[in-house]
């Protein structure tokens, strides 16, 4: 799979799990976990962002965030963000969890979050995405069909199986249906170039 193959799968990704949940907004969040952690067999997906964000637990960006930690109870931006880190960490562990007792049938909102914050929504589409990273029509059918914020959920999801199938991951009759798809194209060469 190649740089253009893998970022047509990931803008198929948010554009069909965002049709399926609902119509909203662009996500770049999945674009992140995409870049952060799909290097890699899904497998270890979990122990490499668990990885990531222990590191970047003490680490406050201050030239993109600025003053953004400056509030009540808070004494520091490293505190400020290590509790944030703390709170994806606990998402994170909710899917170890949610793994071993998620089936087919089952709202993976119960398991993770009902995805309202961007923690429980990345720990849902995760949880959905783990459980079958093979089968991208699953993932996302999994993500929309939620009690919770199905449209990020299936947004991110797909962004994730996107990523690691590629485009040829998606069945050719949804592309075909995609709305805007010229506009969705020209994104997929612009991060993905041409080859």
């Amino acid at each position: 799979m190649n740089k253009r193959d893998t970022a047509a799968g990931v803008m198929y990704g948010l554009a069909f799990g965002d049709a399926l949940g609902a119509r909203t907004e662009f996500v770049p969040t999945a674009w992140a976990v995409a870049d952060q952690a799909l290097g890699g067999d899904p497998a270890g997906l979990l122990e490499r962002l668990q990885q990531y964000a222990r590191g970047q637990r003490g680490v406050y960006h201050a030239a993109w965030l600025g003053d953004h930690w400056q509030r009540p109870a808070v004494d520091s931006p490293e505190g400020f963000i290590g509790r944030g880190w703390d709170e994806c960490l606990d998402a994170l562990e909710r899917i170890t969890s949610g793994l071993r007792r998620f089936a087919h049938g089952m709202d993976p909102c119960e398991l993770t979050g009902a995805g309202w914050t961007a923690e429980e929504a990345l720990a849902t589409a995760l949880l959905c995405f783990l459980f079958s990273p093979e089968d991208a029509v699953s993932v996302v059918r999994h993500a929309a069909t939620t009690s919770g914020d199905s449209d990020s959920i299936a947004c991110i999801a797909g962004a994730l199986v996107g990523a690691h199938r590629g485009q040829g991951g998606w069945p050719m009759q949804w592309a075909a249906r995609i709305e805007y798809r010229d506009r969705l194209e020209r994104l997929v060469t612009f991060f993905g170039g041409n080859a």
